[in-house]
């Protein structure tokens, strides 16, 4: 069985480009399922068109999924991802499509694969749906559909909430890894906590109590930031963002330098720093005044 998703298209001329770029669908080969979905077939500013098998592997496996995931497609399809999840990997799943004939193949397809009660299908428009407890998010979306939705995904989704994208892109947001699978490209993400703004930072030297007054710059999950002890600034060397874990080293006013990794909790960080002699503290950073909006993230 191959997979099958929906993707907008922007013009007629990409539409044919994609279409020749994969081999025929048969979604419903082998199977008593009634509806037989064609390459090219029409939806909500969308066509149909698959995703190889290897591809959704890949997906499944750059987002880590365990059974303790609740994978979200939007855009389902004939439910390929969301099967695939349930049978190799154990995990829960719901995907989200606007063609009714596609969710009952999906429904159908999941019954005879024997997951459904691991799996759900829904006939929705995903920009109307709520899919805010998703832990991972898939998507086959054209550029145009995937930027309406990347500020849902920053305004809706918990930090730490992977996101993976078949063939196309979100923009200015970098991806947090990019895989190529026999000239196909899957594209990974970490949904951001919002580390931005001004905090004071503080831990145990080795003089006793410590601590400095930092400010962190935030654009998606990229971040870099700076901390004053009185007359002296010094930049955070090697900052890291990737979803709610933050990690930071910071040479002080004494010349030692740390290494700081912790976690944002909303206007709190909390975590530990290894120092001179790999001396390990606990460190506490407390956000003055309202968190900034994340650069990039309501656009």
């Amino acid at each position: 069985m191959l997979s099958s998703r929906l993707s907008s298209l922007g013009t007629w001329l990409l539409g044919l480009a994609l279409c020749a770029a994969f081999v025929p669908a048969q979604a419903s080969t082998g199977t008593t399922c009634k509806f037989t979905p064609s390459v090219g077939q029409s939806g909500k500013d969308v066509v149909w068109v698959p995703t190889p098998d290897g591809v959704v592997d890949r997906m499944l496996r750059m987002a880590q999924v365990t059974p303790e995931d609740y994978v979200i497609d939007l855009g389902s399809g004939d439910g390929k991802i969301v099967i695939m999840a349930a049978q190799r990997f154990k995990v829960r799943g719901h995907g989200i499509e606007y063609n009714p004939d596609m969710v009952d193949l999906s429904r159908c397809l999941s019954r005879e694969a024997g997951v459904t009660g691991m799996t759900r299908f829904d006939q929705g428009d995903i920009f109307k749906s709520d899919f805010s407890q998703a832990s991972v998010i898939t998507m086959y979306l054209l550029p145009g559909l995937n930027l309406r939705l990347r500020p849902i995904l920053f305004r809706n989704m918990k930090p730490g909430v992977r996101v993976v994208s078949h063939q196309f892109t979100m923009g200015e947001w970098q991806p947090d890894e990019t895989s190529n699978i026999d000239g196909k490209t899957a594209y990974f993400w970490v949904i951001p906590a919002n580390a931005g703004g001004d905090w004071r930072l503080s831990w145990r030297g080795e003089t006793g109590e410590a601590g400095a007054d930092m400010t962190i710059e935030q654009t998606f999950q990229k971040i870099e930031g700076r901390a004053r002890f009185g007359g002296l600034e010094a930049g955070l060397r090697d900052a890291r963002l990737r979803g709610d874990r933050i990690t930071f080293e910071l040479m002080d006013d004494q010349g030692a330098l740390r290494t700081f990794t912790g976690r944002v909790q909303g206007d709190r960080i909390e975590g530990t720093a290894v120092g001179p002699q790999n001396r390990s503290v606990i460190f506490t950073a407390v956000r003055r005044g309202a968190a900034p909006p994340i650069r990039g993230a309501g656009d």
